[in-house]
């Protein structure tokens, strides 16, 4: 069964970020321009909080913002929600669908992994069940 570390070890520990003082114009360029639908946000080295485009859409288009002039640090989602590495890819599914967010920052006694997303959450859950259908039919055939 898949723990949030080996997805990081999978996927990588690329850490996106931008600065809770950077415009929210320039944390969607970084999206756009690193293919990502959230940044985390980190302010002298500690993790303050997710910028997503659902914060974008919600808390600045929809309230009529500019996003040249609103700061990141009047939009994002603070404080974050983290998970453990040692957590499951099952469990972390189940915090990603009760809090309604994609992006989940990874935590190990203050020091920032990196980050898990749903999809690569919910690929791990399909690996996991295939292994276990694999290791079923193995043993029903009596192999």
């Amino acid at each position: 069964m898949h723990n949030i570390r080996h997805i990081i070890a999978q996927k990588g520990s690329d850490i996106w970020s931008v600065e809770s003082t950077q415009t929210v114009y320039n944390a969607v360029r970084t999206m756009a321009e690193l293919g990502v639908g959230a940044l985390m946000v980190i302010d002298d080295g500690q993790l303050v909080g997710m910028f997503s485009e659902r914060d974008y859409a919600r808390k600045v288009i929809l309230e009529g913002r500019a996003s040249r002039e609103t700061a990141v640090s009047e939009v994002m989602s603070s404080p974050p929600v983290t998970i453990h590495p040692q957590a499951t890819a099952q469990e972390g599914l189940a915090l990603m669908t009760q809090k309604r967010f994609r992006h989940l920052p990874v935590v190990d006694e203050q020091r920032l992994l990196g980050l898990v997303s749903i999809g690569d959450l919910v690929n791990a859950v399909i690996d996991d069940q295939q292994a276990l259908i694999a290791q079923l039919e193995r043993y029903v055939s009596g192999q």
